[in-house]
């Protein structure tokens, strides 16, 4: 049989039979890698892992969100040489948070490291992350962009630099601890932590290290280790124009105790573009008499936000070509009492003397309650 260590196989990471048994019980860790489209990045990061790992009892699980160009195929490849590697492959689900408690989750180890595929997180301190944890007896260790403030940040452009920062500093109001980067993706955790939080957390999204701290019951031990964040190698981000929208959604379900959902704050943040939708065509066609003008203000409505919620707010159930347009029937039959709900009252509230806007938006926040509850059981269903 080939040594672990040998030249023989490059690509090979260290198994975990491999080491003494005391090794495997003290400095024993999972690295998770959420990835998509990240093939080009696969063997490199392995390669980057096994350098840097060389001292630990490790094992890396791939989550792959059924990547198109055959990244769960390459890791899989890998995982035939050795049995340390691991490749989840998501079939029907999407979303890096998702991703990253499942792979959390499938660990038999006390201690998982995430860190992405796209080669921009400094593997090689995962081994000091893992040793302060255990000596310190911590429950978090964040890998921070942010914690020497003097140091520049590199590999983000100015507009989501700028995006980081404001994220940081609206999220450090729904969290019970202090920390420079809660929006890392480059974390150490014990296991034991995710699992007694995992029913809280959301599967959307990307920003799992914030949820993580802000689910928790109780005060957590954290400690933050500051890195140079890197320019990506290849493959796709995974960042994208829900990314907004999931995280403020995310910040308002903490904030909210969890009482509002975080898909929920998404489809009312969608809604609040359709109200000014609304108000601008029923402003515009009053002439033609008001009854008249809200239904058409209504309708115009709610095309508008299906089609933005179909983008955003329910996008990993995202409907396509001729389900996009059956879906849009569904959704105006669904609705089709929402919307009469939502004529009706506002034409009382007009003929009561009430503002033709203070009117429309009675009538918008009766359909918007209807509207969510069609689109989520009649709709979008799972």
């Amino acid at each position: 049989m080939t040594p672990p260590n040998s030249a023989a196989s490059p690509l090979t990471a260290v198994p975990l039979h491999g080491r003494p048994d005391a090794a495997r019980t003290t400095r024993r860790v999972t690295v998770v890698v959420p990835t998509y489209n990240e093939r080009r990045n696969v063997t490199a990061l392995l390669r980057k892992l096994r350098a840097a790992l060389g001292g630990l009892s490790w094992r890396v699980i791939f989550v792959d969100d059924d990547s198109r160009d055959g990244t769960a195929r390459l890791a899989r490849k890998h995982a035939v040489r050795d049995p340390a590697i691991q490749c989840l492959q998501r079939i029907g689900r999407r979303g890096l948070a998702g991703a990253v408690i499942e792979g959390v989750l499938a660990s038999p180890d006390r201690y998982v490291a995430v860190i992405d595929g796209d080669l921009q997180h400094d593997e090689r301190l995962i081994p000091a992350m893992l040793a302060r944890i255990q000596a310190e007896d911590a429950d978090v260790v964040i890998a921070s962009r942010f914690l020497d403030a003097a140091a520049p940040v590199e590999g983000l452009s100015p507009l989501r630099l700028a995006g980081s920062r404001l994220a940081t500093r609206l999220g450090r109001r729904a969290l019970k601890a202090r920390v420079t980067d809660p929006m890392s993706g480059f974390f150490l955790v014990r296991r034991d932590l995710v699992e007694a939080v995992a029913p809280r957390l959301s599967t959307e999204g990307f920003k799992v290290l914030f949820d993580i701290i802000a689910s928790a019951q109780r005060p957590l031990r954290i400690i933050e280790m500051p890195y140079r964040f890197g320019d990506r190698a290849a493959g796709q981000s995974k960042m994208d124009r829900r990314v907004v929208l999931d995280y403020l959604g995310l910040l308002t379900a903490k904030l909210s105790n969890d009482l509002i959902s975080p898909r929920l704050a998404g489809f009312l943040a969608v809604g609040a573009t359709g109200v000014f939708i609304h108000l601008g065509v029923l402003r515009a066609l009053l002439s033609v008499g008001f009854t008249q003008a809200q239904f058409i203000a209504a309708a115009t409505a709610m095309t508008t936000n299906y089609l933005l919620n179909n983008s955003l707010t329910y996008r990993d159930r995202r409907k396509q070509g001729l389900a996009l347009l059956t879906g849009y029937l569904a959704f105006c039959l669904a609705c089709s009492l929402g919307l009469a709900a939502n004529v009706g009252v506002a034409s009382l509230v007009r003929a009561h003397g009430e503002v033709w806007w203070g009117a429309g938006l009675a009538g918008a926040a009766v359909g918007a309650l209807w509207n969510y509850v069609c689109a989520s059981l009649a709709v979008w269903r799972k």
